[in-house]
């Protein structure tokens, strides 16, 4: 009786050893699987997939140019290499969104006041009226200060080149029977685009739209770590 007494107790060991012995397997193998798997998740994230950067495409590059600014200085594309900076085309007589696009470049120039690196542009659809003097008066009524900001006059085929063929605007005479008003004489476009350091268009932004500053902001951000 003693001895079956002590078979059974080895038994009751044995399946206790046993037991817990594939209880501790099943712990090593779910540890073993889950560094396994954080190894993993770490090696994708490092991976060069997926710390790519967005990269902006090149839609253009600039050649030089001869126009003059608000203080009767000329200036070609060479003031702006080594700098990021923002363009768009207005005309002083404009009885449409011209202001608005003037206040929100104000805006953008107040947030980079402190960047050396950013520059902002302002071309003319109107040369003939807009003298330097006239866009100095237009400068000044709408906050913009002139120590990284050239409002741009000049002969209109310069004007019109560099506008359309190269940073992409419309900018088109309107017919006389469209014009509600007599300062309603163009159609131009009300983008904000983005350049780089080397004088390349990089990117482009509805000035009008809700989350503009955002998107400007997003754009140069990318152009100036470069």
């Amino acid at each position: 009786m003693e001895c079956l007494f002590y078979i059974m107790e080895s038994n009751s060991r044995m399946v206790r050893w046993v037991v817990w012995s594939g209880l501790l397997l099943v712990i090593l193998a779910i540890c073993f699987a889950f560094v396994r798997e954080k190894r993993t998740s770490i090696s994708s994230s490092n991976s060069p997939a997926s710390t790519k950067e967005r990269v902006l495409p090149i839609i253009s590059e600039l050649s030089d140019f001869n126009l003059t600014n608000q203080l009767s200085e000329p200036v070609g594309l060479e003031k702006f290499v080594g700098k990021v900076w923002f363009a768009d085309i207005v005309f002083t007589r404009c009885p449409g969104p011209c202001p608005v696009m003037t206040k929100r470049m104000a805006e953008l120039q107040s947030y980079y006041k402190d960047n050396q690196n950013v520059a902002f542009v302002t071309l003319t659809t109107d040369p003939e009226f807009d003298t330097p003097e006239i866009m100095k008066r237009f400068a000044i009524s709408h906050g913009a200060k002139s120590r990284n900001w050239d409002f741009l006059t000049g002969e209109k085929s310069e004007i019109v080149r560099l506008a359309v063929d190269e940073l992409k605007l419309t900018v088109l005479d309107k017919p006389e029977r469209e014009q509600v008003s007599p300062e309603d004489m163009f159609i131009h476009s009300s983008y904000f685009v983005v350049l780089d350091k080397q004088g390349r268009l990089r990117g482009a932004l509805e000035s009008l739209e809700e989350g503009w500053k955002e998107k400007a902001i997003d754009i140069a951000t990318e152009l100036l770590g470069k």
